[in-house]
């Protein structure tokens, strides 16, 4: 049954995002420094990763890393030899990448009147980002970050290559066994379409909660 690989998708998502999002804040303050040699690491970071396909990361992680025999011989290969954890490095890189630039163009996106208010008050430089950057960011990513959010959902379908059943393994085994290709990826499809509605919801939430203009329409 399809159903059965749904907490293993969930597991995927929740651990990716989680991770990601907390790396992304780090490296959205690294990009938007003025230290131009940490600003450039992240920046090629980003380069490379949205550059290249999800699926090659995939492969390269849990095919190509594994080929290595210091990897093998490493502490590292204790997560790398197992097929979840190739996974969630791979879409946690790959989020990062994603989010770090939607949370970078959040706090861009506040005014230098809000900045020199701050500074007006006294405030020094990381309560002013604790109390006021972060969260106007936060709210002006919201509607970009769902559709990371969403794409992660459907990206988790990748990891099944790497011999991980959630959903779309599971479907791709009960499609070889039944000959049954059209059920069972009905079955996946439509599943992922309804965590992509609650995804949708959530953020309409979050919009409506931290966005007082939009309670007052």
């Amino acid at each position: 049954i399809v159903l059965n690989g749904l907490d293993n998708t969930i597991i995927l998502v929740l651990i990716s995002l989680s991770t990601g999002f907390v790396i992304s804040i780090f490296f959205a303050l690294a990009r938007i420094s003025s230290i131009k040699s940490l600003s450039r690491i992240v920046y090629y970071y980003i380069f490379i990763i949205r550059g290249t396909p999800l699926l090659v990361q995939i492969y390269l992680i849990y095919f190509g890393l594994g080929s290595i025999k210091a990897v093998r011989e490493s502490f590292f290969w204790i997560l790398l030899k197992e097929p979840f954890w190739c996974g969630v490095i791979a879409l946690v890189l790959n989020t990062v990448a994603y989010t770090t630039e939607i949370i970078r163009g959040g706090i861009q996106s506040v005014t230098k009147g809000q900045i020199e208010s701050c500074k007006s008050l006294g405030m020094n430089k990381l309560t002013m980002y604790h109390k006021i950057v972060l969260p106007v960011a936060f709210r002006q990513a919201f509607p970009a970050y769902g559709n990371e959010m969403i794409l992660m959902i459907k990206a988790t379908s990748l990891v099944s290559l790497t011999t991980y059943m959630e959903m779309t393994g599971l479907a791709r085994n009960i499609m070889s066994k039944t000959f049954a290709p059209i059920e069972a990826f009905i079955a996946a499809g439509s599943i992922y379409l309804f965590l992509n509605f609650l995804v949708v919801q959530l953020i309409k939430f979050l919009e409506w909660k931290y966005n007082p203009h939009l309670r007052t329409k």
